[in-house]
């Protein structure tokens, strides 16, 4: 696989130079750079760029963060109602999903609200900066506040995210000639290429082996070893609580299947998917489906256990369905515009949109048994 002159962009400059001088880059790397470059990275610039690209739930319609504020006031009260309840978003961008759950909160769940601290974190200062307009009443009110990471030690609360872990870097792997092989990316004259070798780490072999996983001969995968520390590093951070994941992907057995033989990393540009990984390095989307069984056997090793994984309809169904989805309409809104959120919603919910391609993962620490709403049956 080749891209245009790695030439074309700033960082495919960089990132030529450093192979030439250095040697040829693992995936996750090359793919670190190309989304996470302070200066270059595609996740570093001002967000308006990516929705020409890809936009989320969040863009959808507010209701995808009202349901998430019920479900984050349940588990405020499956913890005994801690005050304060910390509610930290992962990859909150410019803060339009932690406006509508706030928003929300603020309106109707004022005793959540009181107890709410809601930690906006994103490692794009340029994001970050957009958050002051965004959330400027609730960051006033001392409900919320922004932060370049998660905070060192959570003692109540959840972690969630929605669509971050699918834009952790990824090692690329092949099992060939009977071994596992790591796929690097190296120069053939100016452009970027695919370069088999022995593994980097033997961290590689290890995710496999841990989930009972065994690629056949020519198969293509992906590690998510970035997801894996995460998860972990989450974990520990919280001292009992929630962890909600919000991502496109699948358990082990299905995302390793025979159906996934070329893995199922992909670049987004302009709303269009393709496997051209190498092309314009730092002005694409880079994206691989998130393995979650691999979440849960990492999220042990921090104390987290299973609590449940539905699909986004399911969560979205589950919770809606108590007062029959009044929290789709704005106050005094016209009947065209309820018209309009009832389409919007059938987008989150339906399986041709994005009601089955995302999942809704969660896990519990220092929680017995906690039922939670969005993972009932409705």
């Amino acid at each position: 696989m080749r891209s245009r002159p790695a030439t074309r962009t700033p960082l495919g400059q960089l990132l030529a130079q450093r192979i030439r001088e250095s040697g040829p880059l693992t995936f996750a790397e090359f793919m670190r750079e190309c989304l996470y470059n302070p200066e270059h990275g595609y996740y570093s610039r001002a967000e308006g760029r990516r929705f020409a690209d890809f936009y989320t739930s969040v863009d959808v319609h507010p209701i995808f963060g009202r349901l998430l504020a019920r479900q984050l006031a349940q588990m405020w009260e499956r913890l005994g109602k801690p005050q304060p309840f910390c509610a930290v978003e992962a990859g909150a961008g410019a803060g339009r999903l932690a406006k509508h759950v706030l928003d929300f909160a603020a309106r109707e769940l004022r005793g959540f609200y009181a107890a709410l601290r809601y930690v906006a974190a994103e490692t794009s200062a340029a994001r970050r900066a957009a958050q002051a307009a965004m959330l400027g009443p609730h960051l006033e009110a001392g409900r919320a506040c922004s932060a370049a990471e998660l905070p060192a030690e959570i003692p109540a609360g959840c972690i969630f995210s929605n669509e971050l872990l699918d834009a952790l870097p990824v090692h690329r792997v092949v099992h060939a000639q009977g071994e596992l092989c790591e796929l690097y990316v190296g120069l053939d004259g100016e452009e970027f290429c695919e370069q088999p070798g022995p593994p980097s780490t033997p961290a590689l072999a290890e995710y496999f082996h841990a989930q009972g996983i065994g690629l056949v001969e020519g198969q293509q995968a992906e590690a998510g070893l970035a997801a894996c520390d995460w998860i972990e590093n989450a974990g520990r951070r919280l001292g009992r609580g929630f962890l909600l994941t919000v991502d496109y992907g699948h358990e082990a057995r299905e995302l390793y299947n025979e159906r996934h033989m070329r893995g199922t990393l992909l670049a987004y540009e302009q709303h269009r998917a393709s496997e051209d990984f190498f092309r314009a390095p730092g002005e694409r989307d880079l994206t691989a489906h998130v393995n979650f069984t691999a979440l849960d056997l990492w999220g042990r090793r921090a104390g987290l256990e299973r609590t449940g994984l539905v699909s986004q309809a399911w969560f979205l169904l589950a919770l809606g369905q108590g007062n029959e989805f009044a929290d789709l309409y704005d106050e005094g809104q016209s009947e065209a515009g309820r018209v309009r959120a009832r389409l919007l919603l059938k987008n989150l919910i339906y399986p041709e949109g994005m009601g089955e391609t995302f999942q809704v993962f969660i896990q519990h620490k220092g929680v017995e048994s906690p039922h939670l709403t969005g993972l009932e049956p409705f």
